[in-house]
Order: structure tokens, then C-alpha cells, then sequence
């Protein structure tokens, strides 16, 4: 399977496209259904990764094979595409961004669990090593499982029980997932990158604050905060919308000045 082999749903027909890279279990259109009312203005293209409902089972969840779907999918240059990536589909997204930074219009990532870039903090250390042990001793069942993880990120989703087959079949990857800990983050290859970049966080958790204040820093990116909705900062809103909105039109206005 490659990039362009992935579920895409597609909303609006007006305005410069916007990729959207969901994170783990839930799926692009659970996970930016905040976001529709954008598609008056932009042109969403909303991911679903590898392995996640309705492409076909995968037997892991990898952000390295990820960045390769999404870099394709933003293809080598002309018109190029704004990046958004949440959680785990935030590391996704600055690795392919890395790939392709001449097809990137402007960069927001939200809460990626990019570990790597804050280790040296004893917090982040701490929930990096509480992660792992959780992937080796956590439950086996994928509902247990999920509402563990979710319940250790901060996500205050709702899950129905039974899971659904398609957050089953989410969940399941989501076991297999490799640990975002060992991505590299080319920090230096970025902040060289003329695109604008945004970090987004949700006032819930010290460690993923740690982390984005560490990747604003690596990045000379610009920094949010939007507090209601945990390591989903997307879903609070309107209040998300007006603050991603207002990114992508200065991104836009910067790109007209240098041209």
C-alpha cells in the first residue's frame, strides 16, 4: 500500500487544500469532525493512515511508514498543501514534512507525543518509560486497552461498548503502534524550512506541555494553547478553528509577499 492507495475523505471545493493526519484508534473523520465548518473556506483532505478503518488491516502502526504515505501524498512542489497532524499523526507529520518541505504551505501539529525532543525532562522521561510498560504489560483486549491509553494521554473520548468494528479494528493497531519515543524529530532540517510552523497544546498535562514548549523552541514556531478538550485540542472547536484559521491566512499572506 502507498500514500496514494489511503482512505481519503475530501470536504469543500474552495480555497488552498489543508491535509489533515489523524492521530491513533479514532480515524480522520472522527477526529476532525470539529473542523468541517473550514471546508466553506479551505480544502480539507482528511487521512486515515495505514491500517486504520477502512484500509485494511496492517500488521503495525509505524510513523516512519506513515511519513512516507503523507510525503507522497503532499507530492514534490507546485501548489503544496498546509500539514495538520494530531498526536501520533503530529510525529507523522513533522517527519514527512522534513521529506517534502518544498510541498509544505505552513506546518500545526498538536500534542504529538514526540518524547525524543524533551527526554532530558525527568517528567517526560517518566511517562515515556510508563508508555513502554503499558505496550508490554497493559491488557491484550483492544477495548481495555484503548480506554487505558486514551485515559493516560488525557483524551476524554467517549467509547461505546462493544467497540464498533471500525475502533476495533483501530484499537487493535493501535497495540502494535511503535513506540513515538524512538522517532527523531529533524528539528534543525525544519526550522530551516520557510514554511510557518504552529504547536499546538490543551492545558491538561505537564509532559505534552514539556514537549510542545520543546518543539517551539527547536522549530522558532509559534505556540497556542486551547484548554476544554484534553490531548484533543482540535475538538474543543470553534476556538481551535479561529486560531488554526488565522495561521493558515498568515501563512498564505507570507507566501504572497515572497513571491
Amino acid at each position: 500500500m502507498s500514500g496514494a492507495d489511503l482512505h481519503v475523505e475530501r470536504w469543500g471545493e474552495d480555497g488552498r487544500r489543508v491535509l489533515l493526519v489523524d492521530g491513533s484508534a479514532m480515524g480522520g473523520a472522527a477526529n476532525w469532525a470539529e473542523q468541517r465548518p473550514l471546508a466553506e473556506r479551505w480544502r480539507l483532505v482528511v487521512l486515515d493512515r495505514r491500517g486504520h478503518f477502512p484500509n485494511p488491516p496492517a500488521a503495525r502502526e509505524d510513523f516512519e511508514a506513515d511519513a512516507g504515505d503523507v510525503a507522497e501524498l503532499l507530492g514534490h512542489g507546485g501548489e503544496g498543501m498546509h500539514l495538520v497532524g494530531s498526536a501520533y499523526g503530529g510525529v507523522v507529520a513533522l517527519l514527512a514534512a522534513a521529506q517534502r518541505p518544498q510541498a509544505v504551505r505552513s506546518l500545526t501539529v498538536i500534542e504529538p507525543p514526540a518524547m525524543a525532543v524533551a527526554m532530558e525532562d525527568p517528567a517526560v522521561f517518566k511517562f515515556a518509560a510508563d508508555m513502554q510498560r503499558y505496550w508490554s504489560e497493559g491488557p491484550r483486549e483492544p477495548e481495555a486497552f484503548l480506554r487505558g491509553f486514551l485515559e493516560r494521554v488525557g483524551s476524554p473520548a467517549a467509547l461505546p461498548s462493544p467497540l464498533p468494528p471500525p475502533i476495533d479494528q483501530n484499537a487493535r493497531l493501535l497495540m502494535a503502534e511503535r513506540d513515538p519515543a524512538e522517532a527523531r524529530i529533524p528539528l534543525a532540517v525544519l526550522r530551516r524550512a520557510p514554511f510557518p510552523k504552529l504547536v499546538v497544546s490543551g492545558a491538561h498535562s505537564p509532559v505534552f506541555d514539556r514537549i510542545c514548549d520543546a518543539l517551539q523552541a527547536g522549530l522558532w514556531a509559534e505556540r497556542a494553547v486551547i484548554p476544554g478538550a484534553g490531548h484533543s485540542a482540535q475538538h474543543v472547536g470553534e476556538a481551535f478553528n479561529a486560531r488554526l484559521e488565522q495561521f493558515l491566512n498568515d501563512a498564505e499572506r507570507r507566501a504572497r509577499s515572497a513571491a
